[in-house]
Order: structure tokens, then C-alpha cells, then sequence
């Protein structure tokens, strides 16, 4: 009842941003006993201040001129502009009863066209933008907004709706909801192959077998969903047969990291967070990436040596699809994390289980296939560290971190 009595205005403050402004202002209405503060949000553009306060008053006849006089000569005296609107006090609170989210932008540039595209997606959808800001540092390819919706969403569902706008304007799209669970995650699992790493161990295997052509067209297909990958690595393992450790070895020296990676790791381990490579891979290659990035846990599957060489065998159990969600939830058990604060990164059909599995799956550079059905995909930034963007976390905090 005491809201409705009161009389609230909107005072917004513009101008150049400096040191004093708001402990000035704020000081001069801490001394009017009258008025109150219910609300204050400040934020910095390219030094451009835009501070807004919410005043109540305790009743329409209140005499409010004495401090919006006093206000106004402080703000014509520390250069800025001060402006004032009476506020509807039924509004206060509203916000409570919404639904809020975060959508993540990412992409070359998201300039005015993308923004506009999204935005109207969003508003067709009852989603009202609160907040837009640059996750970026030097340019616009990383954008995150706020927004709120009368209704309750589904975040993964509307992400992969928005997937053929998202090839349109060339911007990946990826809608959370906007809670803490967002940024306590605890847990990332991440692919080898083609994730981590910008190759295909197997392929680059095949090329010293000779045998790169078959291999490669084994690899096509079950990395699109078309052959069971059990059945395909032990077909492609078979062709590997007579491999020396020595050519395994060599293989290892020439795999190059996918850009960011490092660096991801990086911030993942000063953040506190578990990280696991599971891979569709050999565990050759999975055990030295371990011990080089300092990841936390290793899978793989193992190749059958005898003599220094290669029996065209791989040894039970194979990592495939379930095994990879297993080890997901395994783990997660193990550090005692809920499945909701683990993050799954992959490319390919042997991931689909273990990304729809974690609280945030994302299919990094994936196949259409596997693109088209996760719920979470980034194909227009190639660095592995943009996932960073997914938590909130700014390209100038990731630097910060990384250093």
C-alpha cells in the first residue's frame, strides 16, 4: 500500500563519465530525509555515463524541489546532464514475474543487420531485450543480451529453432536461461579429434599406412551419423595394421591444437574447473595431451601392440557414443557435480549423447549432422576459447585469466 502512496521519479544522469559524479549526487539526496532510493544502475559506454535512479518520496503534495534544484546545480557544475519523469510506481517489481534469459551472439561481426534479425526473433517470440553488451574486446564478434519473457522458454529448444537464422545472418546463435547455474559449471568434457585438435588421428595414421583414402571415407560416414562407430573403427583400425610405435610417435609431433585451445584450458583450470578429453580416439595420443594441457582425466580407446607394431586390433571397451555419455556421468558423480553444471564439447555423431547429456552441450565446427541436432553449435568463431563467451565470461577476463 505504501508504493501506491508514494510518488517515484526516474532521474537519469548523461554525460562524460568521472571521477565523483555519483558519490556527489547520491550524497545530496543521502541528506534530504525525505527521499529514498529504490533502485540505481550505472553503466559506462566509451566514457559515456548513464547512471539512473529511482527516487520515492513519501506522498504526491511532498515538496521535491529543494533537492531537484540542488541536484540540477550539481549537475550543471560537474558538466552533465540531469533529466527527471515521474516513474509509475506499479511497475516496481514487475521483472520478478519474468522469465529471464541470456542469448549469446557470435560471429565475424554482429553488426546491425544480425542484431536486428535476432531481436525480431525474439520479439515474436514475446522476448523483450533488457541489456546489450560487447563481450569482445577490439570488435563486435561477440555480443551477449539480456532479455525476459512473460512465459517460460525452453532455452535449447529455441536455440536450435533460430538455427536456419543463424545461417542466414552468419551469427551463432545460443539462448541460456539467465541464472546462477550459468556460471557454475564444473565440469568440461571435450572430443579429440577435430575439437582439441584440428585433425583426424586416425587420418593422419592411414596417410603413413597408405591407406588414407579408405580410411577417410570409414571416417566420412560414421562422422555423419551413417555407420555405427564401433563397427567404423574397427574397419579403419584394421587398415593400420603393421603401423610402427615409431610412425605413432611422429603422428603425435605433427598434431596441431586448435586455436584457443591452450588457452581455454588455461582459464578452465584457474577457474577452478574439472576438465576430461574423451575421445573416439587411441589412448596413445589422449595420455600425452593429458599430461602436456594438464587435463584432469583421459578416454580412449586402446590399439592391441605386439612387438613395436600394430595387430589391426583395438582392444575392448570401445569408446563409442554411450560409453562417452558414461564417462560424462561417471566422472560427474565421482566430483560430486549435478549433470546441470558439466559442459560437453564435441564435432561429431559419437558426441550427440554425451552434448544432449551435460547442461551445456556445444558441437564445435561440427558436421551438419550433428549441428542440426545439438543443442548448442558454433561454426562461425574457429577459436575453442569462444566457448568462454557461452558462461559470460569477456574477452578482457579471459586475457586477464590467460596471462
Amino acid at each position: 500500500m505504501q508504493k501506491n502512496k508514494s510518488e517515484v521519479l526516474l532521474l537519469t544522469v548523461r554525460g562524460r563519465d568521472l571521477p565523483g559524479i555519483t558519490s556527489r549526487l547520491t550524497l545530496i539526496i543521502a541528506k534530504d530525509r525525505k527521499a529514498k532510493i529504490l533502485d540505481v544502475e550505472q553503466t559506462v559506454v566509451h566514457k559515456k555515463l548513464i547512471l539512473s535512479i529511482l527516487l520515492a518520496f513519501p506522498g504526491k503534495n511532498s515538496d521535491k524541489s529543494p533537492l531537484l534544484k540542488e541536484l540540477l546545480f550539481a549537475a550543471n557544475d560537474l558538466g552533465v546532464e540531469l533529466s527527471f519523469e515521474v516513474f509509475d510506481a506499479q511497475l516496481l517489481g514487475e521483472e520478478r514475474s519474468h522469465h529471464q534469459y541470456v542469448i549469446t551472439c557470435l560471429g565475424e561481426e554482429v553488426g546491425a543487420y544480425p542484431l536486428s534479425q535476432i531481436a525480431l526473433a525474439l520479439a515474436k517470440r514475446g522476448v523483450n531485450i533488457d541489456k546489450i553488451s560487447k563481450l569482445a574486446l577490439k570488435n563486435i564478434s561477440a555480443v551477449e543480451l539480456i532479455a525476459h519473457a512473460k512465459k517460460p522458454l525452453e532455452p535449447k529448444l529455441l536455440t536450435r529453432e533460430l538455427l536456419g537464422l543463424s545461417h542466414k545472418i552468419g551469427v551463432d546463435i545460443a539462448i541460456q536461461k539467465h541464472d546462477l547455474l550459468r556460471r557454475a559449471k564444473r565440469l568440461v568434457l571435450m572430443d579429440m579429434d577435430s575439437t582439441l585438435i584440428q585433425s583426424e588421428v586416425i587420418d593422419a595414421l592411414a596417410k603413413k599406412a597408405g591407406v588414407l583414402k579408405k580410411v577417410a571415407a570409414i571416417t566420412a560416414k560414421a562422422m555423419n551419423g551413417g555407420l555405427p562407430f564401433s563397427q567404423s573403427l574397427k574397419k579403419r583400425v584394421a587398415l593400420l595394421k603393421g603401423l610402427s610405435l615409431k610412425d605413432l610417435e611422429a603422428t603425435y609431433k605433427e598434431l596441431k591444437l586448435t586455436q584457443g585451445a591452450a588457452k581455454l584450458l588455461k582459464v578452465l583450470k584457474q577457474l577452478g574447473y574439472k576438465t576430461a578429453l574423451v575421445s573416439g580416439g587411441f589412448t596413445y595420443f589422449t595420455e600425452r595431451l593429458k599430461k602436456d594441457l594438464g587435463f584432469d582425466y583421459a578416454f580412449a580407446n586402446q590399439l592391441e601392440v605386439r612387438g613395436g607394431r600394430l595387430t589391426g586390433k583395438v582392444l575392448a571397451p570401445i569408446i563409442d557414443a554411450k560409453r562417452k555419455a558414461l564417462i560424462l556421468e561417471t566422472i560427474a558423480q565421482g566430483e560430486k557435480i549435478a549433470l546441470d553444471q558439466t559442459i560437453a564439447i564435441g564435432d561429431g555423431a559419437n558426441d550427440l549423447m554425451m552434448l544432449t547429456k551435460a547442461g551445456l552441450g556445444i558441437a564445435f565446427q561440427a558436421k551438419p549432422y550433428v549441428r542440426e541436432r545439438a543443442h548448442y553449435s558454433i561454426s562461425k568463431h574457429t577459436t575453442l576459447d569462444s566457448i568462454l563467451y557461452l558462461l559470460g565470461i569477456s574477452e578482457r577476463e579471459i586475457e586477464s585469466l590467460s596471462r
